[in-house]
């Protein structure tokens, strides 16, 4: 089974520049999560017929905005929409899909912007996201995967001392995912790339960042620790384009 995760920053354009059915058609998921999609569903017409994939779709109250979007080949036994807290839920941040044996999480954190001006609600969305997270874990095994904007080591930013301060790489937002992975979540690409550096997922549309590799590793699969043996592969698909994030992906057997 494979799954792939993809920040689109606006489905509507990366559908019109093709890429998003190109990564399709070369990698042949059985399931993509799509986040800031930053439409609602009506307004997305997607190439190949509707009865190909189930879809699920969930937009922020704010049109325009945020939005995530879970395509699965096999139909979900049950959805849910936000984590049930009302603050949160406004901005189409998460959904829920449960199947057999885990369930699968789509989730767009929200980022800490400029000055850290936004960082007590996104300390206050870490703690919130995260005991959701461990309820669900407590009738299934977890994959949460999505933007998480952060970077949680210095080998997972280019120029990490240059930014120590800066949204995504704070000592309290990566203290955040210091408690995902104590709460016994595994980042899957760390598993099986522990040490590999220059390998990101976000490039800056400034000064030509993509082009110098100059980026961030803030796009994340994270398993719980009991699922972890079916996990046989996870990877960044860099070389996609149509997005300031490219895809990233496990496998499981």
């Amino acid at each position: 089974m494979k799954i792939i995760s993809w920040n689109v920053n606006g489905i509507r354009a990366v559908l019109k520049k093709g890429t998003f059915f190109e990564l399709l058609e070369k990698e042949q998921p059985d399931m993509i999560l799509l986040q800031e999609v930053k439409a609602m569903r009506d307004q997305v017409e997607f190439p190949f017929p509707d009865d190909d994939w189930n879809i699920y779709w969930n937009p922020a109250v704010k049109k325009g905005y945020s939005g995530v979007a879970v395509l699965s080949r096999k139909p979900a036994l049950s959805e849910k929409l936000g984590i049930e807290i009302e603050e949160h839920d406004q901005e189409g941040r998460v959904i829920t899909l449960e199947y057999d044996d885990f369930y699968l999480v789509n989730v767009y954190t929200p980022n800490s912007q400029n000055e850290l001006r936004r960082l007590p609600y996104r300390q206050e969305w870490d703690r919130d996201f995260l005991c959701y997270m461990r309820e669900l874990e407590k009738t299934k095994p977890v994959i949460f995967a999505g933007d998480l904007n952060v970077a949680h080591t210095e080998i997972d930013l280019a120029r990490p001392k240059q930014n120590r301060k800066s949204a995504g790489f704070s000592d309290e937002e990566r203290s955040g995912f210091d408690n995902i992975i104590g709460g016994k979540f595994v980042d899957s690409f760390r598993h099986f790339h522990p040490d590999e550096t220059d390998q990101y997922t976000w490039w800056s549309y400034r000064g030509g960042a993509r082009a110098k590799n100059v980026g961030w590793r803030i796009d994340y699969f994270c398993v719980s620790e009991t699922l972890m043996d079916r996990v046989e592969s996870a990877k960044i698909h860099a070389d996609v384009l149509g997005s300031d994030h490219c895809p990233v992906e496990i496998i499981l057997g």
